[in-house]
């Protein structure tokens, strides 16, 4: 008797879970049209650092145009989506007219949708309208938050794929050996990843005639953990790296590392470029003070002084004039009473002193 319970039970279950995996993507956009999605699909190399959440492959066909192949997945936020995507682009790819973050060669096409990073093979076939609804539909499950600050901080005119995004040890590394920097493999034990610093690292490759130089960028959440691995980071640092041109600074909560330079000049000449400066915001409520005009001062000090001066006439004129009447009306019998008074007698006369002799 319990199993058409749990067989509605599970019915509910899964008609209120969360969208699938398969569901990153549409079942046709344009002239495509889904065809076989591989129950496990390949994931990528930084998929635990970057909290991958779930990933598709799926085959698209269409009539005329033969098939290609669209890889989806989406990651914990568009920072960790980011992150995979500056590792699989290479300085053989151009950057692509479908949006502001993707890459394309003759054998894929990479973008980046928000937390959604997408990979399709051999997109020659696929028009550029076509590759819109794609777009469009990927969009609508995945999260529009900004990408890294740190990315603009990068100065113009590095090689174009090398540029390299890194949250945790493993991006890290594997950006240094795109670069060909393997030598500094062991700054990533004091950048800071995964602690409470909170480190996020940004690099490049740039070129200029015979001159070359890799930078480094290093963004903390305060200047004092910036400050800390400052001087963590220099004693990382060999003396042959030091002798060879690396040098590392500080500005505000940014570490920059220029990494093996062709030349002290070109290396310092890159670091100079950097779209970085340091804001210093003041909260404390503030509150603006006027001075009043002069002669409204003035006729104020008149003002209270003419009040004051009335007030003294009036209560002078009540307390003297109660008293006087009270003594011309009622002699000695409010005031001044004979048996309450006491005068001091020097006795030079034999007189006595009457009290009533004063009124």
């Amino acid at each position: 008797m319990r199993k058409p319970h749990l067989t509605t039970t599970l019915i509910v279950v899964l008609a209120t879970a969360p969208c699938s995996s398969a569901q990153l993507l549409p079942d046709h956009f344009g002239a495509w049209s889904k065809g076989l999605c591989p129950a496990k699909p390949a994931t990528t190399g930084l998929a635990e650092e970057t909290g991958q959440r779930d990933n598709v492959s799926c085959q698209f066909v269409s009539s005329g145009h033969g098939s290609v192949v669209v890889w989806a997945g989406r990651f914990l936020d568009p920072s960790s989506a980011y992150e995979v995507y500056t590792s699989e682009i290479n300085p053989g790819m151009m950057p692509s007219t479908l949006g502001p973050n993707s890459a394309t060669n003759s054998e894929k096409l990479l973008i980046l949708v928000g937390n959604v990073l997408m990979r399709v093979e051999q997109p020659r076939d696929v028009s550029a309208e076509d590759f819109q609804q794609l777009f469009a539909s990927v969009r609508a499950y995945s999260e529009q938050t900004p990408l890294p600050p740190i990315r603009a901080y990068l100065p113009q005119g590095f090689t174009d794929g090398t540029q390299k995004y890194a949250l945790g040890p493993k991006g890290f590394l594997f950006a240094l050996s795109a670069l060909k920097r393997e030598e500094f493999a062991n700054l990533a034990d004091e950048v800071g990843f995964g602690s409470a610093a909170k480190a996020e690292a940004m690099m490049a490759e740039y070129h200029r005639g015979k001159d070359s130089a890799a930078l480094l960028l290093i963004d903390y959440p305060t200047p004092q953990l910036a400050e800390q691995h400052l001087r963590h980071l220099e004693q990382a640092i060999s003396s042959a790296a030091k002798q060879a041109g690396t040098s590392i600074e500080r500005k505000g909560t940014l570490l920059s590392l220029v990494l093996r330079p062709s030349s002290v000049a070109y290396g310092n000449a890159v670091r100079n470029a950097m779209n970085y400066e340091t804001n210093v915001t003041w909260n404390e409520p503030h509150q603006t003070i006027t001075d009043p005009p002069l002669l409204s001062t003035i006729a104020k000090i008149f003002i209270a002084t003419g009040v004051f001066m009335l007030v003294a006439v009036v209560l002078g004129v009540a307390f003297g004039g109660v008293r006087v009447l009270a003594k011309t009306l009622f002699p000695g019998k409010v005031f001044d009473r004979p048996e309450q008074m006491d005068v001091l007698q020097l006795g030079l006369s034999g007189k006595r002193i009457n009290s009533r002799d004063f009124y």
